[in-house]
């Protein structure tokens, strides 16, 4: 028998004991295991929204969790739930419930629509400012999903946002202060309608509300998006009276991107300290 005929006997006889699977197992993946998934169709935006939720197996039945709300879930829900689970080995941060909202691509014209659910109103980009509509679509349909089937503490919510995720982050905190308890905006992208974000004030239902808003820029991120920013930080730490509890970094040797991991854990370890 040739070597030629063997390595082909080889090969069936290993391809026979692999499968294959299109179906979203988590189970060996143990930083991710537990992760449950759902599918909202929201017609008012013509949008699929795919939502991953991670919540803790063994709490107490009327135990409530702050619950963190990922943007850009393609990429920072594997990244970040994770890295979540790899904290709480180090009891660095609390019990909470992960969520992960997700496009499903990179790719807006396969329906990524963050340019537009992410950003306030810009002079120069005719697609962006869905802000106030996605704002709708957390109320009106995530949220109810999630605090309806979770131990979820609707007094707690985080949102946390990279780059323009990050833009979303401080329109929440400025358009809508009373969507969420404390805001990550990690290198948030003001570089089209940072006037937008000078102007405009929260104003809250409840004006002993106090939200918690962290902000960080790496100091390697992009000039476009750093100085801006900067703009912005200036602009809020000489405010009298600000409507927030306030906390910004500079992330040294971050770029735009490698600045996500550091700035969750930290932007969360700082919003739920008990002071």
């Amino acid at each position: 028998m040739s070597k030629k005929l063997i390595l082909a006997g080889c090969l069936f006889f290993l391809m026979r004991n692999i499968s294959f699977s299109q179906q979203q197992n988590f189970e060996f993946l143990h930083g991710l295991r537990g992760t449950t998934y759902h599918q909202i169709n929201y017609h008012a935006l013509q949008q699929t929204y795919h939502i991953y939720v991670m919540a803790p197996e063994k709490i107490d039945n009327d135990q409530k969790l702050p619950t963190v709300y990922l943007l850009d879930a393609g990429i920072t829900y594997p990244l970040l739930a994770s890295y979540y689970n790899y904290l709480r080995l180090g009891e660095e941060l609390p019990p909470l419930v992960i969520v992960g909202i997700s496009y499903g691509t990179n790719d807006w014209q396969k329906g990524n629509m963050r340019s537009r659910d992410f950003t306030a109103h810009a002079a120069d980009r005719s697609f962006w400012g869905g802000a106030p509509d996605f704002a709708e679509f957390l109320s009106a349909a995530l949220f109810p999903l999630i605090e309806d089937n979770y131990p979820s503490e609707a007094a707690k919510r985080i949102i946390f946002g990279q780059s323009l995720g990050g833009q979303f982050a401080l329109y929440a905190a400025q358009a809508k202060p009373n969507l969420f308890f404390g805001h990550i905006a990690s290198n948030p992208a003001l570089h089209r309608n940072l006037d937008f974000f000078l102007e405009t004030k929260p104003v809250t239902e409840n004006q002993k509300k106090i939200s918690r808003v962290f902000v960080s820029s790496g100091s390697e991120d992009d000039t476009r998006f750093r100085e801006p920013l900067l703009k912005w930080i200036q602009f809020w730490h000489h405010q009298q009276n600000p409507p927030w509890l306030l906390k910004t970094v500079t992330l040294e040797g971050h770029g735009h991107f490698s600045a996500a991991p550091i700035a969750f854990r930290n932007g969360l370890r700082w919003i739920l300290q008990e002071k």
